[in-house]
């Protein structure tokens, strides 16, 4: 009873967000094509000196799926395959970055891959081929998580099967392994498992509440942690994945990490390992039920560094507040959201972050009913219903 009063009530506070986005099927989804996405798909962060990652074209892969845009899916992958993966998403892992270089020109910054960004765009072309019947994708989809179980998965002693951050040998070596907790939502795990039942996903997924407990004993999440000598150590971001740019988050919880709360409040409470995972991050849940703000940064043992954190971190912890049983915590985070959406832009801000937006279309997205995780990990979408 009290989470259907929690649901009713945070349905109330987005009232003023939903009024506004009633004249197309998704108006924030709208707005950040319109402000980050060029016509040939290629998605913009100009926060970084308008650099493409594969992290931004796999989540709009993602999000023009949720959205029923089959025109947008398929520009977004063709300039992916056509910029970042050589020409062929079935046979290259897409390079992580694409900008200008020093001497001026447009292109490849960084060849190597970002295995988050690779299991997001297996996962959304395989959930655009079975839910738009296009075998083309649901091929390609299948060989691009071939090439991530061989290239950027490893057996890990004393920790399991793990997703690393990108091909393996750049993250492994002389007994040590890097590892980011946000890099392997679990329904995408089960998802993959259900494409390639003799791959290694349903195992990865078993173990993932395993090293997510070992990697997190305060109960807050890390942004990069090193697993030696039996024990996980928070540490800066690899200078491969341009992690570590600036003094924020290196060696605690904070901009990688925010991912991993919405990942587990999206997934579905029946879903195996879903309710451990909640448990495991308790902790943030007991300390924003005390009216804090989200923190930025989180220490290993559990302080708060820094709590200037984005407003895109109070939509992305609503989803795992209202999971973990909390709907006055979570519409909190909502009233802060509803609060920085800008009507001339309509997104968070006048000067609208990418990153931010990101979070955001996930969080209000999936409580907007638009899309949701099934047990098995599949998309649900509200257009099929």
């Amino acid at each position: 009873m009290r989470w259907r009063y929690g649901v009713w009530l945070l349905a109330m506070v987005l009232q003023p967000v939903l009024h506004a986005q009633t004249r197309s099927a998704w108006p924030f989804w709208s707005s950040y094509q319109q402000h980050f996405i060029s016509p040939d798909g290629r998605v913009t962060d100009f926060s970084r000196g308008s650099m493409t990652t594969s992290e931004g074209q796999s989540y709009a892969l993602f999000f023009s799926l949720v959205a029923d845009d089959a025109k947008e899916f398929e520009r977004i992958r063709q300039w992916t395959e056509d910029n970042l993966a050589s020409g062929s998403l079935a046979e290259n892992l897409p390079a992580w970055s694409w900008g200008k270089d020093a001497r001026g020109g447009w292109g490849v910054l960084d060849r190597n891959s970002a295995a988050d960004a690779d299991l997001w765009i297996a996962y959304s072309l395989l959930e655009a081929g079975r839910l738009w019947r296009n075998t083309a994708y649901t091929r390609t989809g299948r060989a691009l998580l071939a090439q991530i179980a061989r290239e950027e998965v490893a057996s890990v002693p004393g920790v399991g099967v793990v997703l690393m951050p990108g091909r393996t040998p750049l993250f492994s070596g002389q007994g040590r392994w890097i590892l980011n907790e946000s890099y392997a939502p679990l329904p995408l795990l089960l998802a993959a498992a259900s494409a390639d039942p003799a791959g290694p996903w349903r195992q990865m997924a078993r173990d993932l509440p395993l090293w997510l407990q070992k990697a997190s004993p305060s109960g807050f999440a890390m942004n990069w942690v090193e697993w030696s000598a039996g024990r996980f150590t928070a540490v800066a971001g690899p200078d491969v994945l341009g992690a570590g740019a600036g003094a924020v988050g290196e060696g605690n919880g904070s901009y990688d990490a925010i991912r991993v709360y919405l990942w587990a409040g999206m997934t579905d409470p029946k879903t195996p390992g879903g309710m451990k995972i909640l448990s495991i991050f308790a902790p943030m849940a007991r300390l924003l039920a005390q009216g804090q703000r989200p923190p930025e940064v989180v220490s290993p043992d559990g302080e708060v560094l820094s709590q200037n954190s984005p407003v895109g971190f109070a939509a992305a912890l609503m989803p795992f507040l209202l999971r973990s049983g909390d709907p006055a915590a979570a519409e909190a985070e909502l009233e802060r959201v509803n609060a920085q959406v800008d009507r001339s832009t309509g997104l968070l801000d006048a000067d609208p972050r990418y990153y931010d937006q990101n979070l955001a279309l996930f969080a209000l997205g999936w409580k907007q009913n638009r899309f949701y995780f099934a047990t098995d990990g599949r998309l649900r979408v509200r257009w099929r219903r």
